[in-house]
């Protein structure tokens, strides 16, 4: 008899979002399991980043419904407690200039979950070490290049101890040669078992580190599959254009 499969993480049903005239969201369903690492691609404009911040409350579908840990998330009314399980990594580093990477990585353990400057300060030197910046703790983000304020916004997401993270184009900001050392820390987080969804343009890491590839054009999912078979046979005539393009650049 076979395993009883896990309760999802995250279920999305029927999601539908529009901002003004525009349906970003046209009635999506997905699901995510506990330690599944989900890529979602798709061109610029198909809703990719407006469902990830739809798990995490940055935007509220018009309809539809979203469940986080078995919690729907239109009748959650503590949002910072939703964060605190869900981390978001955006393209943007959005750190604080005028303080240092420690100083960032530590602040939401103290403001949020009230814990003492020692406890936050020790937590975050680990998560600094971990993404492999921790002798930058003292630096402010200034003096970091992109790929380390990227690792430091990492870290700085990783301090809440979620139980999920989000990544909304970590690396399209970044030189060429920083992005790798991004990817890698995002794929030591998920042989951890980290439970992620990823926004990327980046095949090399949907083929290597998803667990499901998810295809999403005009708001809606074209196409998901594992990666062997997404890649390999891709079986919708508008996922394989869009393939044909990506991959032959």
């Amino acid at each position: 008899m076979s395993a009883e499969r896990p309760r999802p993480v995250i279920e999305l049903r029927g999601v539908h979002k529009s901002f003004g005239p525009t349906e970003v969201l046209r009635g999506i369903d997905l699901e995510v399991s506990p330690r599944d690492v989900v890529v979602l691609i798709g061109p610029s404009g198909s809703g990719k980043s407006t469902l990830l911040r739809c798990i995490n409350r940055l935007e509220v579908p018009d309809r539809g419904r979203v469940v986080v840990s078995g919690v729907p998330l239109h009748r959650t009314k503590d949002v910072d407690a939703l964060r605190g399980r869900v981390g978001m990594v955006f393209q943007s580093f959005n750190l604080f200039p005028h303080l240092t990477v420690l100083e960032n990585a530590s602040l939401a353990p103290r403001v949020v979950q009230k814990r003492s400057r020692h406890q936050a300060e020790a937590l975050a030197l680990g998560l600094l070490d971990k993404v492999g910046i921790r002798d930058k703790a003292q630096s402010y983000p200034g003096e970091l290049s992109g790929g380390q304020q990227q690792r430091a916004a990492i870290a700085r997401a990783l301090a809440m101890q979620p139980d999920i993270m989000l990544f909304d184009e970590p690396t399209s900001a970044l030189d060429p040669e920083m992005i790798n050392e991004v990817l890698e820390v995002m794929e030591s987080l998920a042989v951890d078992g980290m439970t992620m969804i990823v926004v990327t343009h980046e095949m090399g890491f949907a083929r290597r580190v998803a667990d499901h590839v998810v295809f999403m054009d005009q708001g809606s999912i074209v196409e998901a599959a594992a990666p062997a078979e997404f890649f390999g046979q891709p079986r919708t005539e508008r996922c394989k254009l869009f393939l044909s393009r990506i991959l032959s650049h």
